[in-house]
């Protein structure tokens, strides 16, 4: 009897993991890896099936109150956006439009950002080759190579 519950218990698993696919909120997953954790238990032990209900049981609760709020607050997480603004500085741009004081334009590691000068008395004609000093909000602050 114990294969049959253990492969009743994997087949639940196996829908409930289904059912996640459709949700996406991580419950039906922590049921899943409860189930299967406990078709394992059912397989290897051969207690009844009312000792499998309270392993799932407890299963549960520990998945759900343990792994899917950290799941959760992953998923949820913002993206570090600093890092990659000090990550663009100091690369090689090519200025796409007349970068002065006023407008400009660089391709920047293959997207278009505005681009204005370091030294706002400078301009710099298209096809220059210009580093990026700093980000300012979605504006590139860049310097002639020379």
């Amino acid at each position: 009897m114990e294969d049959v519950a253990a492969i009743l218990w994997f087949v639940g698993a196996v829908l409930l993991a289904v059912g996640e696919l459709l949700v996406g909120e991580f419950f039906l997953l922590m049921l899943a890896a409860a189930a299967l954790s406990t078709a394992g238990f059912s397989w290897i032990f051969d207690f009844p099936i009312w000792v499998d209900a309270v392993f799932f049981f407890v299963m549960s609760i520990a998945l759900l109150a343990g792994v899917r709020p950290l799941l959760l607050k992953r998923l949820h997480a913002k993206p570090a956006i600093e890092g990659t603004v000090k990550e663009l500085e100091g690369r090689t741009a090519v200025v796409t439009q007349e970068i002065t004081s006023e407008h400009g334009q660089i391709r920047l590691l293959g997207e278009l950002w505005t681009a204005r000068p370091l030294d706002i008395t400078e301009k710099y004609p298209e096809g220059t080759s210009v580093t990026v000093a700093h980000i300012d909000g979605s504006t590139a602050i860049v310097w002639r190579q020379l």
